[in-house]
């Protein structure tokens, strides 16, 4: 497996490492010969893992590749999370208490490099928070009110690094480098106990109140006990058993914190973070299609550098989409080249890559829940009134938002679009996913792969009623056993 460490500018990287190639993070983005790249670890340096800048993709398009990233997405997105770092501060106390017990001032800074600190009594303190987080450079600011606490966890780029110490650094990252290895009962008469995460205030809630009551009287009468948290609620997780998300996820909202820590906590989930990382950015989608020879519309992944040639491969009218837009929010149609040029320049201004998609019209997109690798509903959404997508926000009207829906048995759907699905959801692991698909001129083509899609009472659940509702909670008990 070929090793590689991306960093921002190669010829400013200060250390030499053996028997791996130092890249650019533009190089690793846009050459194509890094797609189609087999098999790689990528160490990924970047000096800014903001979200939707450079270093957040490309350890993103490191796992849509299917290449090994250090850190990871998720490891990436906890680092932003306020809630995780409490939580952190509250299950690392006792090695924190005591590494930190003979400093004299209110505040300390611990710098971790690839797990290790240049003074050797922090060594067990450094390796916690490198295991927790496996960001490379990592800087963990402490203050003392009382005792120590975690005041904000950092990655910290190379340039930052402290000129003395810079060779106990080299000696870490080829000890690092060298190795094959990265890595890390309830009294109840019912059987488990599930949360159901619903956010009061959601705009596009995945299901509605009538969906939520059946849930629950669905899981009475499996003797399961099933009741509505609120993203307020963190800190009741922990006395629950199983995890239902129904609220819109995102990677900044509380959503993946929710599901980050019920997979810390080994409570079952339905979606994992891994989903929400995924299926929340439509750059890792892209690539991950594309490299599955999976059919969708001509798609680019446009940057700064080849907005101009773009437009000629998808020509116009086109789709463009932020990476991280769910429910047509953040979806735009560019008609013409001044549409393409003021869109294009506004969005890059929020991310470094977009996505831009040759314009595909239907009356209406196929959308397939899958659980698990099984599909479990089959629906057509059909256009909203006058409007080019399902749903139009910015209709007057409310009952011209979205278009009809019809709700069919899977063995009525053409199996090219079955196994059109299924061979999606595949590409994001097990978990709960809605696969959107249109046909145009017979040819089947996906538009894109929902994590946590619509069940709402009425329509996705129109043919096959309860037996939806059995499946998931089914899918939460095979998690726990």
């Amino acid at each position: 497996m070929k090793k590689y460490i991306v960093v921002n500018d190669p010829d400013k990287w200060n250390f030499s490492v053996d028997n791996i190639s130092i890249i650019s993070s533009k190089d690793y983005l846009t050459d194509p010969k890094y797609a189609i790249l087999k098999k790689a670890r990528i160490f990924n340096l970047c000096k800014d893992y903001s979200y939707q800048n450079k270093g957040y993709y490309v350890s993103l398009l490191a796992e849509a590749r299917g290449h090994l990233p250090i850190p990871t997405v998720k490891n990436i997105v906890d680092l932003k999370a306020p809630k995780l770092m409490r939580i952190v501060s509250d299950e690392f106390d006792d090695v924190i208490q005591n590494s930190l017990k003979n400093i004299k001032s209110r505040e300390f800074t611990l710098s971790i490099y690839f797990g290790q600190n240049v003074a050797q009594k922090y060594k067990e303190l450094s390796s916690l928070f490198y295991r927790y987080f496996q960001v490379p450079f990592l800087r963990v600011k402490f203050i003392y009110s009382q005792k120590w606490q975690v005041q904000s966890i950092k990655a910290m780029s190379e340039s930052e690094i402290p000129k003395e110490h810079l060779e106990s650094v080299i000696l870490f990252a080829n000890q690092y480098f060298s190795k094959k290895r990265y890595d890390i009962p309830k009294v109840s008469h019912f059987d488990f106990d599930l949360a159901i995460l619903v956010n009061p205030n959601d705009p596009a809630p995945p299901s509605n109140s009538k969906a939520l009551k059946k849930l629950i009287e669905i899981a009475d009468k499996m003797n399961i006990y099933a009741e509505i948290i609120e993203p307020k609620e963190l800190s009741r997780l922990t006395s629950f058993d199983a995890l239902f998300i129904r609220q819109s996820t995102e990677v900044n909202n509380e959503a993946y914190t929710f599901a980050r820590k019920a997979q810390q906590d080994g409570i079952a989930i339905i979606d994992y973070p891994d989903s929400i990382l995924k299926c929340c950015n439509k750059v890792y989608m892209a690539e991950a299609l594309n490299n599955a020879n999976i059919d969708t519309p001509k798609t680019v992944i446009m940057h700064s550098d080849n907005k101009e040639s773009a437009i000629d491969s998808i020509g116009l009218p086109c789709v463009l989409k932020a990476p991280d837009s769910t429910f047509s929010f953040g979806v735009k149609k560019a008609k013409t080249k001044e549409d393409y040029n003021e869109m294009v320049s506004q969005m890059l201004k929020q991310s470094d890559l977009i996505i831009a998609q040759e314009f595909c019209p239907s009356d209406y997109d196929w959308r397939i829940g899958i659980l698990d690798d099984e599909p479990i509903f089959a629906c057509k959404y059909y256009m909203a009134k006058g409007h080019w997508q399902i749903y139009n926000w910015l209709a007057t009207k409310k009952g011209d938002q979205d278009g009809n829906a019809e709700c069919l048995p899977i063995e009525k759907v053409p199996k090219k679009i079955i196994n059109m699905a299924l061979k999606s959801a595949k590409l994001m692991g097990k978990g709960l996913y809605g696969i959107d698909i249109k046909v145009v001129n017979n040819r089947p083509m996906v538009i894109e792969i929902n994590d946590n899609p619509n069940i709402d009472a009425g329509v996705e659940d129109e043919f096959y009623g309860d037996t939806i509702y059995v499946k998931i909670l089914n899918a939460l008990k095979q998690r726990l056993d």
